[in-house]
């Protein structure tokens, strides 16, 4: 029995042998089977997805830029614009990233006719000052005052305390006597959209030199939180405590109690001047403002530009930029049976030196006209007038104009010389030829476009009249020397006009200032209408000869007139 079934239990063990050995077989089979298959599909190539094309484009797009990125975010990451950083990054190639960065100084270039690019010499000029003088632990230019430095350059004044100490506040931070931490007082005579008497404050209250750009005044304030110490001017006398200060809801810790604090240390100011000095100045037309950064220059567009001065104060002449386009040269757009035309105009005025003065941006229409009569009134001109007050000196307009509807533009550049007009010498504003001289209504004295104190005068540019028109004459004259019985100037002014080419005059005529209406030595305007119905086709010279007879002083100004 029992070898039975030992007999048995040796069978069932070969026959769960032998079936365990067909199963592996079976399985190295398959495996073979899908080896085989594998190596079959190896050899061909399988094409990538639009996922993995987008990955690998991504990889290598990082792998390149390396450089790059350095450029971006370190080098000019305090000048370079929004848009200018977005459309840096949409790039894909390093040809394309090599001729944008090329661009981006070209754009700043001051002198872009020149082998030298002196913005860029100076740009890194300050990131190498900044790192020199201003690193604290971290490199100079990551810090707050090299971030002011390399943007704005060095201020007009510092006014430094590098070890803190004993300190006299002034009085609209309260006054009195207290001890600082380390910090600075930059000031900026003016910074482009920022504004004039710019001051900020750079405090290091850590004590490590690295200093923090703060909008609170009282953040400099070693004592502030020592009870009884570093009082203020106005707590000294029980005008305000101590632990008034930490109850202010204007962002600060003054102890100024109640008191008005300056216009410039105002919560919204100093919020906003903060929030200008971390992004570049916006600027409405920023199509028109590229165009006079690059130098190029247009001339799709033609305009005709005069500038005329007048004095209103010894030190402050009130300069008239007058523009004129052919309403020929623009394109109307047509809306229920009505045309008008559209244009963008931008001004800027720099100093010598480069340094913007004043700029103007503008719109301007022609029209709206009815259609049907649009091919009559394109024979006509469009002219625009920007008043603007300026020192005397030298500077240079640059006027950038644009065709809204045709997309036509012109970039247009001269020189204004404001005349300086000393006291007590015989002077004169500039001699202005206009179309149009008449009163304005009380109201309106002094303000818009080709108003001239209680005048409208409007010049005519190019100084071209027909024959069936009025020219106006319009000039002031400045500090003829009083009777000391009068008062008034004992002075004669000589008009003479001649055609060019001839000696003989076609017009002449004197006058006596003294008996001319509103006359006086500090100013007298001559006003005039001259009817050129007499006058031929030409070219004409306007004479003029001012005598002031009492110091023998004589002024000969001359001015130029075609008739049509």
């Amino acid at each position: 029995m029992v070898t039975e079934m030992n007999s048995r239990s040796f069978f069932a063990f070969q026959l769960l042998i032998a079936v365990a050995g067909w199963s592996t077989l079976q399985a190295a089979d398959k495996d073979n089977k899908k080896t085989a298959s594998a190596s079959s599909r190896e050899t061909v190539a399988k094409p990538m997805s639009e996922k993995e094309r987008r990955k690998k484009e991504e990889k290598l797009r990082k792998e390149l830029e390396g450089p790059f990125r350095k450029w971006l975010n370190e080098d000019v990451t305090y000048i370079i614009t929004d848009e200018e950083r977005t459309a840096f990054k949409r790039m894909t190639t390093d040809e394309e990233r090599e001729q944008f960065i090329e661009q981006f100084w070209l754009r700043r270039d001051p002198t872009p006719d020149s082998s030298e690019n002196e913005f860029k010499e100076e740009h890194y000029r300050r990131i190498a000052y900044c790192n020199e003088r201003f690193a604290s632990g971290i490199p100079g230019w990551k810090t707050d005052r090299g971030r002011i430095y390399i943007a704005f350059g060095p201020p007009d004044e510092n006014e430094s305390h590098p070890s803190g100490g004993t300190y006299e506040r002034p009085i609209e931070e309260g006054g009195g006597t207290t001890s600082t931490f380390p910090f600075e007082k930059w000031r900026y005579r003016w910074i482009e959209g920022i504004g004039n008497d710019v001051i900020i404050e750079f405090v290091d209250p850590t004590m490590t030199g690295e200093y923090r750009m703060t909008m609170d005044p009282s953040e400099k304030d070693a004592l502030l939180y020592v009870p009884n110490a570093g009082l203020t001017l106005y707590e000294q006398m029980g005008m305000s405590s101590k632990t008034d200060r930490f109850s202010r809801t204007d962002g600060t810790r003054l102890g100024t109690g109640n008191m008005p604090l300056p216009m410039r240390m105002n919560q919204f100011e100093r919020l906003q001047q903060f929030a200008r000095l971390q992004k570049a100045p916006s600027i409405k037309f920023k199509d028109l403002e590229a165009a006079i950064n690059s130098t190029i220059r247009y001339n799709l567009l033609p305009i005709k530009v005069r500038a005329d001065y007048m004095r209103m104060t010894d030190s402050t002449i009130l300069t008239n930029v007058s523009v004129l386009l052919d309403r020929k040269d623009l394109q109307f757009r047509n809306k229920e049976s009505v045309s008008e035309g559209v244009v963008n105009l931008y001004g800027r005025i720099t100093s010598m030196s480069r340094r913007v003065v004043n700029v103007f941006e503008d719109v301007v229409t022609a029209g709206p006209i009815h259609t049907d009569l649009l091919g009559e009134y394109v024979k006509g001109s469009a002219i625009y007038q920007k008043s603007i007050p300026l020192p005397p000196g030298s500077y240079r307009l640059n006027l950038v104009v644009k065709d809204v509807v045709g997309g036509n533009m012109t970039n247009y550049e001269m020189a204004l010389s404001v005349p300086r007009f000393e006291e007590e010498k015989l002077a004169m504003s500039t001699v202005v030829l206009a179309d149009m001289i008449e009163k304005v209504p009380t109201k309106q004295i002094g303000t818009g476009q080709f108003v001239i104190g209680s005048s409208k005068v409007r010049p005519r540019v190019g100084e071209s009249f027909k024959r069936d028109e009025k020219m106006g004459i319009y000039v002031q004259f400045y500090n003829f020397t009083p009777d000391e019985k009068t008062q008034k100037p004992n002075a004669t002014v000589e008009y003479q006009v001649t055609k060019n080419g001839s000696a003989d005059p076609v017009f002449t005529h004197v006058e006596e200032v003294a008996k001319m209406d509103g006359a006086s030595a500090q100013q007298y305007t001559v006003e005039k209408l001259l009817p050129l119905s007499g006058f031929e086709p030409g070219e004409y010279t306007l004479k003029m000869k001012v005598v002031d007879k009492f110091n023998n002083a004589t002024l000969t100004p001359t001015a130029t007139f075609k008739v049509i």
